[in-house]
């Protein structure tokens, strides 16, 4: 055998043997990179992190703790909560709520694959994180599956992030907010309106509020968006509703090298989504583009406002250093749909669902309506004169906070409260939890108690920078005035028209896709006033 071996390499051409001289080496230097990146790193970072004082889970090959991580989430998604219990994080986020009872606060970590995370439940160090008061940190970057989401403004760094905030902020000026508010007026009255012919004269009836308050605020961010295009607008919103099912499903995975581009069934269903919304939005953007160039109005909604304030930058700036490209203006757009739908629509269900299973405040909030408004259209001051809505809003955002982590990443050596983090670390900065800790807010934290925020934010627990629904710092949620003045707006509407009630077929199941949502729906029985 060894013979008849020697014979074939030796009958094999010069140029054969050059590369396979070239190509085994080549080899085992990819194997040898691939070898530190799974396990060797991890476990230098691990030991690092350890001899520092910091705990937390034992790095496994490859998948690290996202087998254990699924388990607990099927585990306690299983069983619903009593109702009217606000004390959600053992059931929305079991894995950190396990970790930080074992391992400990401020700090502990756990493994994303062969990535450590290090979860920071210190509102003091979160805040400093997210205010790059030490130092700039990374968005953590899955490009191969962000850009199938939405590719924008909450994912970039350094100057794209800083050119991209600024040709965006003027769409978001209070004087644009009070000019898109017949829109949001609109997409309200049209809402209560089909819910009284459904309810029909019969009285009170059932409604699943959790569809309902996806299609009103995907055809409020429809309208906004695009003005008189809302109805191509609505398609997005449909499309994207299904791709941020399938991007939380694909995540869990994403640790896996080259698993995006595998031809999964799921793979290619999220590729054919992004190739219909960019083709709906191309269009969209190139009929505007060019009714700005014969001259026509750029429109008062929020695609118009950008390209505005998009073509200025540009001119400004000269052709060395232009605004965005097309193709950012396609992503900021699928951004304004995922965020600006998601975020208020979640919102809205549970303040309905919180609001039913404490009608105490329901009236209060009600009479406070109608006193201000009596049954005439909201105007915008007066829905910033809403202190009980207010109230509600805030404390609503506090117990079932949209977005339940935030995450950043170190991309050199820092120091974080006394512990020096290296590079590639994920810090997890989880707002559930932060929200619902009895050490900042003292015992009565899993109590809806709106009047907590009477005197503001800053006087509502024992840290003003323990309220983190939006973010904090530069990066703060650049919709976040939109959106509460759209839940405001809203919930006039529907306080104004009904009495909301439990449906004995309501099951208190919250659990997280994406963002967090009523895992069985959110069935209120409707009472027309």
């Amino acid at each position: 055998m060894v013979l008849g071996a020697l014979i074939t390499r030796a009958s094999l051409p010069p140029w054969s043997l050059l590369a396979y001289g070239v190509l085994g080496p080549v080899l085992l230097w990819q194997a040898g990179r691939l070898l530190d990146r799974l396990w060797w790193r991890p476990r230098r970072l691990e030991r690092a992190l350890r001899a520092q004082g910091l705990r937390g889970t034992t790095y496994r090959f490859l998948l690290g703790d996202l087998t254990e991580f699924g388990r607990l989430n099927e585990e306690a998604w299983a069983t619903p909560l009593p109702l009217g219990c606000h004390d959600i994080v053992p059931r929305v986020t079991p894995f950190i709520h396990r970790n930080v009872r074992q391992n400990g606060k401020p700090c502990c970590f756990s493994w994303f694959g062969p990535i450590p995370i290090v979860t920071v439940t210190d509102p003091a160090q979160v805040r400093d994180v997210l205010s790059n008061k030490l130092g700039h940190f990374e968005k953590p970057k899955f490009p191969a599956l962000t850009k199938l989401l939405a590719d924008g403004l909450t994912s970039h760094d350094g100057e794209k992030w800083v050119k991209h905030r600024r040709i965006m902020n003027p769409a978001f000026h209070l004087e644009k907010l009070k000019l898109i508010l017949p829109a949001f007026s609109t997409c309200c009255e049209e809402l209560v309106g089909r819910w009284t012919e459904s309810l029909g004269a019969g009285g009170s009836g059932e409604l699943d509020v959790w569809p309902e308050m996806q299609s009103l605020t995907g055809d409020i961010i429809s309208r906004t968006a695009f003005g008189t295009s809302y109805l191509e607008g609505r398609r997005i919103f449909q499309l994207q509703t299904e791709q941020a099912e399938l991007f939380i499903g694909a995540i869990q995975k994403i640790a896996i090298p080259g698993y995006m581009y595998l031809p999964t069934r799921k793979n290619r269903r999220m590729r054919k989504i992004n190739s219909e919304v960019e083709s709906i939005l191309r269009g969209i953007i190139g009929k505007r583009i060019q009714a700005i160039a014969d001259g026509q109005s750029s429109n008062d909604d929020l695609l118009g406002v950008l390209l505005e304030s998009n073509l200025r930058r540009a001119d400004e700036s000269g052709k060395s250093s232009p605004g965005m490209t097309t193709e950012d203006v396609i992503e900021e757009c699928k951004l304004f749909y995922f965020a600006g739908m998601e975020t208020t629509s979640v919102l809205l269900t549970w303040t309905m669902v919180v609001l039913s299973m404490h009608p105490e405040w329901q009236d209060r909030a009600r009479e406070e309506v109608l006193g201000m408004f009596g049954r005439n259209k909201p105007e915008y001051d007066g829905l910033n004169r809403l202190k009980t809505v207010t109230m509600i809003l805030y404390e609503v955002l506090r117990l079932y906070p949209p977005a339940v982590v935030f995450s950043r990443k170190t991309y050199k050596e820092m120091e974080i409260g006394g512990i020096v983090y290296p590079a590639g670390v994920i810090l997890e900065l989880p707002v559930l939890f932060v929200h619902h800790d009895p050490d900042t807010w003292g015992s009565d934290v899993h109590e809806f108690r709106p009047e907590r925020f009477a005197e503001g934010i800053a006087g509502a627990s024992g840290d003003h920078g323990a309220f983190l629904p939006f973010g904090w710092g530069p990066r703060v949620c650049i919709g976040q005035n939109f959106a509460l003045l759209e839940a405001k707006m809203a919930l006039c509407a529907i306080l104004g028209r009904f009495e909301l009630e439990l449906s004995p077929s309501y099951t208190h199941a919250p659990h997280t896709v994406m963002t967090l949502h009523p895992m069985h729906g959110a069935q209120i029985r409707l009472r027309p006033i």
